[in-house]
């Protein structure tokens, strides 16, 4: 399934990060994770909608500040 990571911007502007194909085992272990790392940046995953007319799974990312 096609898997849309979508970031929000603390302006509140929305942001695609990425489009890939996701093996079922990746979309299953979504019911059991609240964070994802993509290009080495994690964010906290807060929603999720599936666009049937799309055939796509849409997912609201929220980044989070590290202190290094």
């Amino acid at each position: 399934m096609s898997v849309v990571l979508i970031e929000k911007m603390p302006e509140g502007d929305l942001r695609v990060i990425e489009e890939h194909t996701w093996s079922m085992n990746m979309i299953t272990a979504l019911e059991h994770v609240n964070y994802i790392v993509v290009g080495s940046k994690e964010y906290e995953a807060v929603e999720g909608r599936l666009n049937v007319d799309e055939g796509k799974l849409e997912l609201l990312l929220v980044p989070m500040h590290t202190e290094g």
